[in-house]
């Protein structure tokens, strides 16, 4: 018997250890990565080497290969031109982007918490407008937004620009979602029974439980106003109330009569990315958690 133990065991099947898949299979999926990843940081590379040229290199040497370096001196006549009128537009893009992400992004949370929690008639009906807001091109929506503040004599304001960009229908609906899936009715029935308003419940309760897809909402938006060219382009003939991007474009349409303004433009559209970067990089790890609770639970 212990014989016939033995060899059974002596003769046991060893498990059945997975294949691995080829190393080389592997090749063809990395080179295309790099190839668009190189495709996408091409710009990226020309804008940095092109901020480094003085006019004269710019003109003459070739795009991609660098010079002799100039980013102090073009940083400096950037800062210095037209009394610093691009420190303003730098602070303007930031007031806009800033701040209208931030007021966009609560009422986003407000609206999408509503519309998750509470049962009323019709609620469908505003989350179904709410989607179709989301396919309708913020293009399409500069013209009647400029007719509607030309008619109550707000147009060339601060708040021409501020106020339709604390629209997200995108994220009242990724609020909506992250918000029915995240918060338990348990938890809010419990609150209820202890005495907590329903704001005392939203805020103490249901934006920290929403907080990473809040900060991917923040994230969009931000980066939406920032990059906003149409409706400043519309709206503003006042150069102060210029952001950013519309006013290296009024640079930009300059250069035939003065030319050293084609490279102030190249070292303002480097610097304006600066903020951008660094919300991504500050933001990043809610920004990822956002992004894959929002792709799971939807």
């Amino acid at each position: 018997m212990t014989l016939l133990t033995r060899t059974e065991g002596a003769h046991a099947p060893s498990p059945v250890r997975p294949r691995r898949a080829p190393r080389l299979s592997t090749v063809p999926v990395f080179v295309f990565m790099v190839l668009v990843a190189g495709y996408m940081l091409l710009p990226v590379y020309w804008l940095l080497v092109s901020a480094t040229k003085s006019q004269s290199d710019l003109v003459d040497t070739p795009g991609l290969l660098p010079a002799e370096w100039h980013l102090g001196d073009n940083l400096s006549a950037l800062l210095t031109q037209q009394d610093g009128v691009y420190v303003r537009w730098l602070v303007n893009s930031l007031a806009y982007a800033g701040a209208g992400a931030a007021v966009g992004t609560l009422l986003a949370a407000m609206a999408g918490y509503a519309l998750a929690v509470y049962e009323f008639k019709g609620r469908e009906a505003v989350f179904s407008v709410i989607l179709g807001g989301v396919l309708v091109p913020a293009t399409a929506l500069a013209l009647p937004l400029f007719l509607l503040f030309a008619e109550v004599d707000a147009t060339n304001t601060f708040w021409s620009v501020f106020l339709p960009s604390i629209v997200s229908p995108f994220g009242v609906y990724l609020s909506r979602i992250f918000a029915a899936a995240s918060i338990p009715e348990e938890v809010i029935e419990a609150a209820r029974i202890d005495g907590a308003g329903e704001w005392t419940i939203f805020r103490s309760i249901a934006l920290r439980m929403m907080s990473p897809a809040l900060v991917t909402v923040f994230l969009f938006q931000f980066v939406v106003i920032w990059n906003n060219f149409l409706l400043p382009l519309i709206m503003l003939q006042d150069e102060q109330l210029y952001p950013v991007t519309l006013g290296l474009f009024t640079w930009q349409s300059q250069t035939s009569r003065a030319p050293e303004l084609q490279t102030l433009t190249l070292v303002g559209a480097l610097v304006s990315v600066v903020p951008i970067v660094i919300t991504f990089l500050l933001l990043q790890r809610y920004w990822r958690a956002g992004l894959a609770a929002g792709a799971v639970k939807s």
